[in-house]
């Protein structure tokens, strides 16, 4: 795409004006709904509608690589049936109450956090055939994408609810909304190519990364476990209950995954002195 291609009717100020309509009316809902913030319908939704577009968005930017039709159908199932398992895979250990305080003797949410980012960030920075599909994809797309990240709204409303402790909710909440209210301005601004823009998106990604570690961390401190520090006294269950629990054990990973991947797309154009609005 290129840079004037973009539609001047869609700036970042609208963008973020309706991602914040739409955000604020999601969180009343919420709050004026207990029922439906006790039920797993807005994660449900919010996780299957996010897993459908990365699928998808991952063939379309196969569409513009130089690969054959097999090439990018093996390449295109080679990314969908790992991340459908470990996303059916963390679900299953949620639904189960693994991660609730005692359910097991290992730590195991920090293992599903660490582990697979790890693994897969290690893989994926290693592979040719990701560097393709990187270069073809419009570096916009993986910051879009992560609008979902208002999601983390959920935790203002378990703090309100009494559920969550606000040393935990309220960074935690206020890291995600930001994140993810900033996800289709900051990719606008980026395939506009106006001056400025890659390193926007460039901040845009160590904020978001900066807050799921803070998060993660907050969430150890205040869970019931050997890592307690904070809220001794109103402890943190929500990491561990369904389906909030879906959130740290697999909503944190790819979105880590996600920031990784934006951030080797954006260096990787700027070492080859290609524009990043493509």
């Amino acid at each position: 795409m290129a840079p004037n291609s973009t539609p001047t009717s869609i700036t970042p100020t609208l963008a973020f004006a309706g991602s914040a309509a739409a955000t604020a009316l999601w969180f009343v809902a919420l709050v004026a709904i207990p029922e439906l913030q006790r039920s797993d319908l807005s994660i449900f939704v919010a996780r299957i509608a996010v897993h459908l577009i990365v699928l998808g968005g991952t063939w379309a930017a196969l569409s513009r690589t130089a690969l054959t039709t097999s090439e990018r159908t093996w390449t295109w199932l080679a990314i969908a049936v790992p991340l459908t398992l470990w996303h059916g895979a963390a679900w299953i250990i949620v639904a189960d109450g693994l991660l609730l305080p005692g359910a097991v003797s290992i730590p195991l949410l920090p293992l599903m956090i660490v582990v697979p980012t790890t693994v897969v960030i290690t893989l994926l920075s290693r592979s040719d055939r990701i560097g393709q599909l990187l270069d073809a994809m419009p570096a916009s797309w993986l910051i879009g994408l992560q609008a979902y990240r208002v999601i983390g709204g959920l935790f203002f409303a378990n703090w309100l609810a009494g559920t969550a402790p606000g040393v935990f909710a309220l960074p935690a909440g206020t890291g995600d909304v930001i994140t993810g209210l900033m996800a289709l301005p900051t990719a606008i601004l980026l395939a506009s190519g106006r001056t400025g823009s890659a390193r926007a998106a460039l901040f845009w990604n160590l904020f978001g990364m900066a807050d799921l570690v803070v998060a993660v961390m907050l969430g150890a401190l205040t869970t019931p476990g050997p890592l307690q520090q904070l809220a001794l006294d109103h402890p943190n269950l929500t990491t561990g209950t369904y389906p909030t629990a879906i959130i740290p054990a697999f909503t944190v990973p790819t979105s880590l995954v996600l920031h990784a991947l934006s951030l080797r797309q954006l260096l990787r154009r700027t070492r080859n002195g290609a524009a990043l609005a493509v």
